[in-house]
């Protein structure tokens, strides 16, 4: 597997996604998080990602209002010269009852939030800080790109980027320490503008959602429910492959039209979606989401087997109608 760049450092073609270990969170009524955590769990999860030489952990201020950024510094500070930390800031939350009260994409914001991650996650520097706001406007983002370089030279953070859907907003935000790309895509949902946006600047292209929030993989059926505290359960308009705590049965079939194709050669079907994102672009880095030990390993497992043939590639392309 030919590794990637982030931060100017070379890394296996894999991180792992750290919203899910942060817990229940929530906007007004709106359940954010994938329900309650076992925190020893998520800790023996993330000390098996480094074992198995995952070195990237994706997180975000606001995930569990906080605690996925100090579960990550209780469970692999000790590891924290041989790992990158990528963690996210725009969203303004109250730790005490687990709700985001606000959003600021301010200047300003930025260094209030900055020291409350690192405070958090026990370090003295971020080695990547993404805007979490997706729809911040260019302007917004072009008054963030002074302090954020600011930000670098004063050595709290290594570089920063922003995690958005939208392939024109990323050159407002690029400075000098600009790298990454956060964005959705999966082998049911391409990204080929954003692809192209990467490459021609020569990004890394973090992927969130590798797995559909889950539905690229056999746990997930037409009779699955999903409920309580777990942003599927009550899906917002953003969340489209579950509806009502039911996967969304248009993405399901799918997901089975080319299920052959994901699980050939001994992968099973999260690892084939992995797949696939590796074989897309040489600038991919998924990062799939985890809750146990299990899901860490079956995610790692992946990178043994690694991209699917071009072959492949178009004969799904072709299957679900995008061939090129």
């Amino acid at each position: 597997m030919e590794h990637r760049t982030i931060c100017g450092t070379e890394v296996p073609p894999l991180g792992m996604g750290c919203w899910a270990i942060g817990g229940p969170f929530w906007e007004g009524s709106q359940p954010l998080g994938w329900g309650v955590v076992d925190d020893e769990e998520s800790t023996a999860a993330l000390r098996r990602a480094v074992d198995l030489g995952v070195v990237l952990f994706d997180t975000a201020d606001v995930y569990g209002a906080g605690h996925s950024e100090r579960v990550i510094a209780k469970a692999i500070g000790k590891y924290r010269d041989e790992i990158l930390i990528a963690t996210k800031w725009g969203n303004v939350f109250d730790e005490s009852t687990r709700r985001i009260t606000a959003q600021d994409a301010g200047p300003d914001h930025v260094r209030r939030a900055v020291e409350a991650s690192l405070r958090r996650l026990d370090t003295d520097r971020i080695d990547l800080y993404q805007l979490h706001l997706a729809d911040a406007s260019r302007q917004e983002a072009m008054a963030l790109r002074e302090v954020l370089e600011e930000l670098v030279a004063e050595g709290k953070i290594r570089s920063y980027g922003w995690s958005t859907d939208d392939p024109d907003r990323p050159t407002a935000m690029a400075g000098p320490h600009y790298g990454a790309v956060q964005h959705e895509v999966n082998v049911l949902s391409d990204a080929p503008r954003m692809f192209a946006v990467v490459e021609e600047h020569g990004w890394a292209s973090l992927n969130r959602g590798p797995l559909a929030m889950g539905l690229l993989s056999a746990k997930y059926t037409a009779d699955t429910r999903i409920g309580g505290e777990d942003v599927r359960g009550e899906a917002p308009v953003w969340v489209k492959y579950f509806r009502d705590g039911r996967p969304d049965s248009t993405w399901l079939e799918r997901r089975d039209a080319v299920r052959d194709i994901l699980t050939s050669g001994g992968r099973t079907l999260a690892q084939g979606a992995l797949a696939w994102l590796w074989a897309r672009s040489p600038r991919t880095v998924p990062i799939p989401g985890f809750r146990t030990v299990a899901q860490v390993e079956e995610n790692a497992g992946a990178l043994a087997h690694g991209p699917l043939t071009a072959v492949q590639v178009h004969e799904m392309d072709t299957v679900l109608g995008r061939a090129r």
